[in-house]
């Protein structure tokens, strides 16, 4: 679901791999898909392309079923371990450009259901251009700074696809990660940010969860996190971001660990008109004189 330009070569290898198998084989996908549970032509051609991970179990019934040998069947599954979870450093994936924001809106233009937990900053869908200015001002890397301004206009972009309503986007945002401020006019620049999320908030398709300070904690969740959830069961993923570099889960552990967070996080939240009162404190607050 991430797409090509997010593949990493262990990634891309598995891809050929299998591809190959199947037309050594000479088994069509169609035939192939057949045989395997959960898995179906369109599927079968995502995987060979890059485009999708196939489980564990579903390479190894994928190597059962064009006749791989023993020790080439174990060396797909360990292939296919160690591109389960891909990391991109910063430094390499933004050289010659200024920011990845056409890689997030692939993401999301092929997720049917998006998540995002935010406990430092809201959320870039979310992000009025002005904040998002700030925040990309703050980047540790001078490329990012040097090209804020095509990387705000990109953001910008990327928030049209709040307004498809075949899709849905989920947010979990810290009563933190609202109170943060990347600029030097709390007032100038929150208090439309503020706006902002509440209005998005009222869109059919996004849902909007706000922790409370003081909330008792169900979880412990020290960063954020996207989970891109697609049409099949199977096919969902996570994103991390670190200060260094992205992390990408695929395996269905990894993926459940993320889900079960979500839920317990979900569970400290508060939402619809609760969700916009804290909102609305916050401004009252803020717009109180000291």
């Amino acid at each position: 679901m991430s797409g090509r330009s997010e593949s990493s070569g262990e990634r891309a290898q598995l891809a050929a791999e299998l591809r190959l198998l199947r037309r050594q084989a000479g088994i069509s996908g169609r035939e192939l898909a057949s045989g395997i549970e959960g898995m179906s032509q369109s599927k079968v051609s995502r995987i060979e392309s890059g485009d999708a991970l196939p489980t564990l179990p579903q390479v190894e019934r994928w190597a059962d079923l064009t006749g791989a040998a023993p020790e080439r069947k174990a060396s797909l599954v360990r292939l296919a371990e160690r591109a389960f979870t891909e990391v991109h450093t910063w430094r390499a994936s933004l050289r010659n450009r200024p920011h990845r924001q056409d890689e997030a809106r692939e993401r999301e233009a092929r997720a049917r259901v998006t998540r995002t937990f935010q406990p430092a900053l809201v959320p870039g869908l979310l992000q009025t251009a002005e904040y998002a200015r700030q925040v990309f001002g703050l980047s540790p890397l001078p490329q990012v700074r040097k090209g804020v301004a095509a990387a705000v206009a990109a953001r910008m972009d990327r928030q049209l696809a709040l307004y498809e309503q075949d899709k849905r986007f989920e947010f979990l945002i810290t009563e933190g990660a609202l109170r943060w401020c990347p600029g030097p006019d709390a007032r100038a620049l929150l208090l439309p940010q503020w706006d902002r999320v509440v209005s998005l908030s009222t869109l059919g398709n996004v849902s909007l969860g706000i922790i409370p300070a003081g909330r008792q904690a169900l979880a412990i969740a020290s960063h954020g996190f996207v989970i891109y959830e697609g049409d099949d069961a199977d096919d969902a993923y996570v994103s991390v971001e670190a200060i260094h570099a992205g992390l990408t889960a695929h395996d269905a552990e990894s993926v459940g660990i993320y889900r079960q967070t979500w839920s317990a996080l979900t569970r400290m939240a508060v939402f619809g008109d609760d969700a916009r009162g804290v909102v609305a404190r916050l401004a009252a607050d803020l717009r109180a004189p000291e």
